[in-house]
């Protein structure tokens, strides 16, 4: 089965013009090898100002595109930061020569007897 081609406002709004300032539809037909049938409705909605309308939506799809792109990144740096705040939470291997004291603090310095 053959796919569909797609083409662009850009191009379905030259052809309408150029249908419009008296090519024929069968010399836009070979020259662009698209089907005639395609230009009537392409000429329609030109004429409708449908594709006016088209770009538009074209243009605020790229706009949401773009917002979209840069939202990703976004997820994706805070994933990078959430993976590194969570090996930083890790328990890790304790020295041996470390204490074990619950009491956290500086270590004790030693005095001189009899300095007290």
């Amino acid at each position: 089965m053959a796919k569909h081609r797609t083409h662009s406002v850009e191009f379905k709004r030259q052809v309408s013009q150029e249908y419009l300032s008296g090519e024929t539809l069968h010399g836009l037909s070979k020259r662009h090898n698209v089907s005639r049938n395609l230009i009537r409705i392409w000429v329609d909605k030109f004429q409708a100002g449908a594709l006016d309308e088209d770009i538009a939506s074209a243009d605020l799809l790229e706009t949401y595109e773009a917002r979209i792109a840069a939202l990703e990144r976004l997820v994706g740096k805070q994933a990078l930061e959430l993976e590194f705040l969570k090996g930083a939470l890790q328990p890790r291997p304790r020295p041996r020569s470390e204490t074990t004291s619950a009491i956290v603090g500086p270590a004790a310095s030693a005095l001189p007897k009899g300095a007290g």
